[in-house]
């Protein structure tokens, strides 16, 4: 077993372990769990931050060429971010959703698992990092303002019908879970459009084009410009509460289509053709 397989393991059993005590934490009400939940989740993130870099020195490059290792990049920027977001808001329900998914992420990759490919010399750029961190940074904090949104449904809905779970109990109230759609949208739009403009430099570099209209170049500004509504509407016209958790609801989706269906159609983009010389 190589060293970067085991290390993948180990951040499966932490990343485990902070998503059982987080359950615990808010679904049974022992607060006094939430703390080892976060300890978990930070050895977890060193652990995976070690197991990316074992794989960038396998591999010789960034490792989100295939997508066990997109999805393992995108599980350890979401982690990361929803940290950052949880030193100001402390947020163990937030934490309930974000640790799952992240797992699921890991499991799917895993199962996935690639052999180390060849370096395809496409990649041989530094536009290419900038660009893939970029993306997914963004990503993860649009997911972060997705799942806010979720909880900001759930929460008014349970105040309409008067149906009050124990969830209820745990969740940030109303303002600030909008206040954490807008702190979300406010950094992941810029590093989408900073995202798309070294992607263009970089396709530049590459194909000797800034912009091809790839199906992929396609869905992600039209994403680019669903954000951007959000943005004006939320700064210009006033929109919070249901309204911006819909919308931001609505942009993930395109996100997550963007990100993975729409890969398969592009020539440029998909994994197949980020593969190394055999």
């Amino acid at each position: 077993m190589s060293v970067n397989i085991l290390l993948y393991k180990i951040t499966l059993v932490v990343y485990l372990t902070a998503t059982i005590l987080f359950l615990i934490d808010v679904l049974l009400r022992r607060t006094s769990l939430g703390k080892y939940a976060r300890g978990a989740l930070v050895i977890g993130l060193l652990v995976h931050t070690a197991t990316l870099a074992t794989r960038y020195v396998e591999v010789g490059q960034t490792p989100v060429a295939n997508l066990h290792e997109a999805l393992s990049f995108f599980a350890w920027m979401l982690i990361g971010s929803y940290l950052l977001l949880d030193l100001r808001y402390r947020l163990d329900s937030l934490g309930v959703l974000v640790c799952p998914l992240a797992l699921i992420m890991m499991i799917a990759a895993g199962i996935i698992f690639y052999e180390v490919p060849n370096p395809n010399p496409m990649l041989d750029s530094w536009w290419f990092p900038v660009h893939v961190s970029l993306a997914f940074a963004g990503y993860a904090v649009f997911t972060l303002a997705f799942l806010a949104g979720i909880m900001y449904l759930l929460q008014e809905r349970m105040l309409k019908t008067k149906s009050f779970s124990g969830l209820y109990y745990r969740l940030p109230s109303l303002d600030i879970l909008d206040t954490i759609n807008y702190r979300c949208l406010s950094f992941g739009f810029p590093l989408m459009t900073m995202a798309i403009i070294s992607g263009a430099v970089w396709a530049n570099q590459a194909w000797g084009g800034y912009w091809r209209w790839d199906p992929k170049e396609t869905s992600a500004l039209v994403t680019w410009f669903l954000y951007a509504a959000l943005l004006h509407g939320r700064l210009n016209i006033g929109w919070r509460g249901r309204r911006a958790a819909i919308v931001a609801i609505i942009g993930f989706i395109f996100l997550i289509f963007s990100l993975f269906s729409v890969n398969m159609m592009s020539a440029a983009h998909n994994f197949e053709s980020f593969k190394g010389l055999q």
